[in-house]
């Protein structure tokens, strides 16, 4: 399944557009304003974004800038009714991979996102993410916000595990094992403690990232 977010304010068209989606296989979230988008893709990346250019708040191009400046890889197709030539090499110089001007054929629309989800694959699996904490793994870059968070080795490592783990408690034995032990290093148990209280400090002291007392340690969303 094919999972998208569409930035889109007019009812009608992403209306259309998300039934007829749906009825291909798609899973297509709508927001209507740029600050929607913002905040949803900062919880979960979709396999692609579909990108309006006039929203109420903001416009696609920024939307689609931000989009590239956080997310390298994430596809981004726009739809809208500014079909001028300066418009259209605008909107690719500001990240999108395709263009596409309204009206259009939804048939259309879907042959031209499996084109481009061919050439990208599906790198909705490359980020994990908690709540505003984002975590790149083909780049090995972590975000908090909009905030990049500079982490040593084994703090990458610890979050990464964890992130794998969201919503389920990974003890202190296995963390210790998979980020230290992986190499045949020896540590104690001191050296776990140590590690999670510099990486609450260089996130900012997450509340999705909860101590299981006596047990180890979990992540989850709260937002």
């Amino acid at each position: 399944m094919i999972d998208i977010y569409y930035v889109e304010d007019d009812e009608t068209i992403s209306g259309s557009v998300q039934a007829y989606l749906s009825r291909r296989g798609c899973q297509v979230t709508v927001f209507s304003t740029d600050a929607e988008a913002r905040a949803a893709l900062v919880r979960r990346r979709p396999g692609l974004v579909l990108v309006d250019w006039n929203l109420p708040d903001g416009n696609g191009e920024f939307l689609c800038r931000w989009i590239r400046k956080q997310w390298q890889e994430l596809p981004v197709i726009f739809l809208t009714v500014r079909g001028d030539s300066r418009d259209v090499v605008s909107g690719f110089q500001n990240g999108a991979d395709d263009y596409v001007v309204k009206p259009f054929e939804l048939e259309v629309l879907y042959s031209r996102i499996q084109a481009l989800l061919r050439r990208t694959g599906d790198v909705s699996g490359q980020y994990l993410s908690c709540d505003d904490i984002s975590l790149d793994q083909n780049r090995r870059l972590v975000c908090c916000g909009q905030e990049e968070a500079e982490l040593s080795a084994s703090e990458y490592e610890l979050l990464l595990c964890l992130l794998r783990q969201k919503g389920r408690t990974v003890t202190r034995e296995q963390l210790l094992e998979r980020v230290w032990d992986v190499n045949g290093s020896y540590v104690n148990d001191n050296t776990l403690t140590v590690a999670v209280k510099r990486l609450r400090e260089k996130l900012h002291h997450p509340a999705c990232l909860k101590t299981v007392r006596s047990v180890g340690y979990r992540m989850e969303d709260t937002l």
